[in-house]
């Protein structure tokens, strides 16, 4: 019996390939960060955003995924990147870092703005492909995640759950967490219907990702 939302397979040799050369080298680079929908670059070419609450892992997975290990400048303290920050993939890809969530010490005036501002990006983007959530593969699905994907749900942006971290969850641990998350995606009609289990440190489904994106069309 096939399992709802079951982890993504391994790519083929041709998909493998394709996703390799989009983020191969020096096909990746920090263009710029925005705090306002008019900053937006133009919306001229195929984008993914990747979203997840703070310390999920979100810069380092995209270091990982482009091989520049200083590209996504991951912070310490919980909500300190307050911006949308945009990088390019080769020509023809932009790969956005949206603002961690889920962080207590921020003011609520500073989460209202940030929360506009995500609401306005995610409506508003024509060329927005996928997002990406990041989940932490120790903890499954928080509250504060159900809340973007509620939000993806409004916004009718397809939604993809990433696991990051998932060499630190013991094997006699890991289904009980793929069945925490899958339930709870069931109730999300804007999630894709696969997981992606992932390992920063140990590159492990870096390449079903790269894939992935390479074959958004």
């Amino acid at each position: 019996m096939q399992l709802p939302f079951p982890i993504a397979e391994e790519p083929d040799e041709i998909s493998r390939e394709k996703g390799r050369k989009l983020f191969a080298g020096n096909n990746s680079e920090f263009l710029k960060g925005v705090v306002a929908m008019s900053g937006l670059p133009p919306d001229d070419r195929i984008e993914v955003c990747f979203a997840g609450r703070s310390n999920v892992g979100k810069s380092t997975l995209i270091n990982a995924l482009t091989g520049r290990t200083r590209l996504a400048r991951a912070s310490n303290t919980p909500g300190r990147t307050q911006e949308i920050n945009y990088f390019t993939l080769a020509d023809d890809h932009y790969l956005v870092d949206l603002p961690g969530y889920g962080y207590a010490n921020a003011p609520l005036d500073v989460i209202s703005k940030w929360q506009k501002l995500l609401k306005q990006y995610l409506s508003g983007r024509a060329t927005l492909r996928r997002a990406f959530v990041l989940i932490d593969a120790r903890h499954g699905i928080k509250d504060v995640d159900e809340e973007i994907m509620s939000l993806l749900d409004s916004s009718a942006v397809t939604f993809q759950a990433v696991l990051t971290k998932a060499d630190k969850v013991k094997a006699k641990d890991r289904d009980k967490v793929l069945a925490q998350v899958r339930e709870k995606l069931s109730k999300h009609p804007a999630a894709f219907p696969e997981i992606v289990l992932t390992s920063s440190e140990k590159g492990d489904g870096l390449p079903t990702l790269r894939a992935i994106i390479a074959n958004l069309v």
